[in-house]
This record gives C-alpha cells, sequence and structure tokens, in this order.
C-alpha cells in the first residue's frame, strides 16, 4: 500500500455552515445505523459492512467536501478491507487441518487460579457464582455491550485516527494487520478450543455456558446480536481461542494511545482490555491463558513493526 506512507492533508477551519451541515449528517447517520441494528444486527462478521458503514460515517461527517475526496476512502481502505476478509474466510479452515489443543489450557488456568477457585478455571467458577440461565443480570448488559464492541472498536478507531491523521492511522493498520495476520497464522499452527467447546466434547467435568449476546434481550434489542448469534451459531473458528484477538486487539487499541495521553488516563484506557477479559472468562469464550498470550502478542507485534518503521525511516534518509 503506497499511500501508508502519504504525508497527512491539512486540517480545514469548519465554518458554521459546514458544522451545521455536519450535524445534521451525524443525525441522519445514525439513525439509519440505529435502525440497521434493530432490523439486521450488529455488523459483527463482515467487514465491508462495517466499513461500509463508517464510510458512510465519514461522509456524513464531511458531508460539505467534493466527492472525490469521499472515494479517497475507498482507495485507503479497500486492499485492508480485503486482507480482513481473507483473514475470516481462512481462519474458519484452522479447524479442518488438525486436532485442536484443550488440556493445556485447562491445566495453564488451573494451575494460574486453582487455589483461588478450587481446583476450578475461572470461567467454570465465574459462571456458578454469576450466572443464572433463567435471569439475565444487569452486568450482562455491560458484558455483552463489551463483546460486540470488539467487531467495532478498532475499525471505529482506525477510521477517525484515518480523519485526522492520515500518518498516525497508518501507523495504526500497520500494527492492526501484523496482529491479525500473527493470530491467523497461530490459529493454523496451534488450533485451541475455548471453555464452552472443551465442556461440550468431554474434557470438563462441570458445565460451561456461552452466552456472550444475551444482555441484549434486557434492553429490548433481541434483534441487534441476529449477525453475531448466526456467526456463533455456524461456528466458522469454533478453534481459534489460543491467542485471543478480542482481548489482543482491545489491548492494541488502547496500547497505541499511551505514549499520546497523560499517565493519569491510562487507567481509564486500560480499563477496556480489562473489561473484555473478564467478558471473555465469563462467558466461556476464552481462558485467561489465552488472553494473556494475546497481550504477549501486541507487545511482540508494537515491537516488530516499530523496529520495521525505524529501519524504514532510516533507509528513506539514506536514499535522499
Amino acid at each position: 500500500m503506497t499511500t501508508l506512507e502519504s504525508p497527512p492533508p491539512p486540517t480545514p477551519t469548519v465554518t458554521p455552515e459546514q458544522r451545521k451541515r455536519r450535524i445534521i449528517g451525524m443525525t441522519v447517520w445514525a439513525a439509519a445505523f440505529v435502525v440497521f441494528v434493530w432490523l439486521v444486527g450488529v455488523p459483527t462478521s463482515d467487514p465491508l459492512t462495517a466499513f461500509g458503514w463508517l464510510w458512510l460515517a465519514t461522509i456524513a461527517w464531511r458531508n460539505y467536501l467534493p466527492w472525490r475526496e469521499h472515494l479517497l476512502f475507498l482507495r485507503d481502505w479497500l486492499p485492508v478491507v480485503f486482507l480482513l476478509v481473507f483473514y475470516n474466510l481462512s481462519r474458519g479452515a484452522a479447524d479442518k487441518l488438525f486436532a485442536p489443543h484443550v488440556q493445556f489450557m485447562i491445566d495453564a488456568d488451573e494451575d494460574m487460579f486453582g487455589w483461588l477457585t478450587g481446583g476450578r478455571i475461572p470461567t467454570i467458577w465465574l459462571q456458578q457464582h454469576l450466572y443464572d440461565p433463567a435471569h439475565v443480570p444487569w452486568w450482562e448488559v455491560v458484558t455483552t455491550v463489551v463483546y460486540i464492541s470488539h467487531f467495532l472498536t478498532v475499525p471505529t478507531v482506525a477510521v477517525v485516527l484515518w480523519v485526522r491523521s492520515r500518518k498516525l492511522s497508518y501507523r495504526f493498520i500497520r500494527r492492526w494487520i501484523t496482529l491479525s495476520m500473527a493470530g491467523l497464522v497461530t490459529y493454523f499452527l496451534y488450533p485451541a478450543a475455548p471453555p464452552w467447546w472443551a465442556w461440550e466434547h468431554g474434557h470438563l467435568t462441570e458445565s460451561v455456558a456461552r452466552f456472550s449476546s444475551r444482555g441484549l434481550d434486557v434492553i429490548g434489542l433481541h434483534g441487534a446480536g441476529n449477525t453475531l448469534n448466526a456467526l456463533q451459531a455456524d461456528q466458522s473458528n469454533p478453534v481459534a481461542a489460543m491467542p485471543s484477538l478480542h482481548t489482543a486487539y482491545a489491548m492494541m487499541a488502547v496500547a497505541f494511545f499511551l505514549p499520546l495521553v497523560r499517565k493519569r488516563w491510562w487507567p481509564v484506557l486500560l480499563a477496556y482490555p480489562l473489561a473484555m477479559t473478564f467478558t471473555l472468562v465469563y462467558t466461556g469464550e476464552h481462558y485467561v491463558i489465552d488472553v494473556l498470550v494475546g497481550w504477549l502478542y501486541v507487545a511482540a507485534v508494537f515491537a516488530a513493526v516499530g523496529l520495521a518503521e525505524r529501519w524504514w525511516a532510516g533507509r528513506t534518509k539514506l536514499s535522499v
């Protein structure tokens, strides 16, 4: 992508008339998006749909610009979207090549937390204390929102950065794509099953429920989880537990901004990956060891991409 090295365009001053058009545009976009979510569901499984809505958001936000400016979005983002589509299609084949690993994650979680949980993995302990199959408590609204945010947070952050600073957005995208590809390779080399799968296939003696989206019922958004429920029912990749890209994406989105904000804001930012960790473990989607490995992947990707960027910058200076 040659556009990744393009300098960011100057930020124009927004006039009162343009600000008015922006408010109207975003109001129309928000209303349309709410209707879409109500009727179809949150766009969780298809990057084309998600980025289609994000593109419309950029158009609504800058609806006073000529169309050639809006078409720049397609120029910069279509290669990224195609890579993500490739990732989604490819990871579904990971469980077709090798038998999934199960026992290592169970043993790791029991070794780390057994002294607190009576020898159980944290998922089972949490569900025995907090989960009620006959009642949806308020905290599951929070965990559902946190879980669904995985599908929208990183693309939204990337697009917002693209609108504000192309150069900064390209740095973010490099880390995002590298992390995704590293996870994809691992899913093929080490397919690993999550807690709900281990229970269904007899590897755990105590039950594990999977209920990532049932919190939507509490607030009346029964249809909002349609696409997520369909994705889970299809089980497009039931053995992509190690590493947890859910929590890795959350940590990446936060870690990218830590050097850019004051340290007093760090606890606020870090609350998001911690909330994602609790959500994933509680709802049976991941083991704690999956989360920790996901964080290690983020650190490794940031180090590797940062090194590559510095090498490229030095090489560019030498060639000038």
